[in-house]
């Protein structure tokens, strides 16, 4: 079964950067679409990344482009968020989490993968934004 661990997270200043990992165990994360997720006190869970299954192609929030990287690095079974030029609305808990066959949702301003078709999680690591 499938287990993901986050970590990385942490209180950076505004501007900075931090990497979060999402370590897998279980299974290959290739066979795996992952999907970062982020969830601030008092909002709703948002969709911020997502690297399809057995490629390298990847989907970003408006919110996140351009300064978010996601990879994946298939020796050591984990796959990263580079997180560049941090504000402090990035702050929140951020999860990875996984799932097969993960459909698209074309909105007319940005294109993500689905939450409701990841059904593994991780326990989420946080990050804090903040001078």
């Amino acid at each position: 079964q499938l287990q993901l661990v986050e970590s990385g997270g942490g209180l950076v200043q505004p501007g900075g950067s931090l990497r979060l990992s999402c370590a897998a165990s279980g299974s290959p994360l290739n066979y795996w679409t992952i999907g970062w997720f982020r969830q601030a006190p008092g909002k709703e869970r948002e969709g911020i990344s997502c690297i399809i299954q057995y490629g390298i192609d990847a989907l970003y929030a408006n919110s996140v482009k351009g300064r978010f990287t996601i990879s994946r690095d298939n020796v050591k079974n984990t796959v990263y968020l580079q997180m560049n030029d941090l504000k402090p609305e990035d702050t929140a808990v951020y999860y990875c989490a996984a799932g097969q066959n993960v459909r698209q949702h074309l909105t007319n301003i940005q294109t993500m993968c689905v939450t409701a078709d990841f059904n593994s999680w991780g326990q989420g690591t946080q990050v804090t934004v903040s001078s």
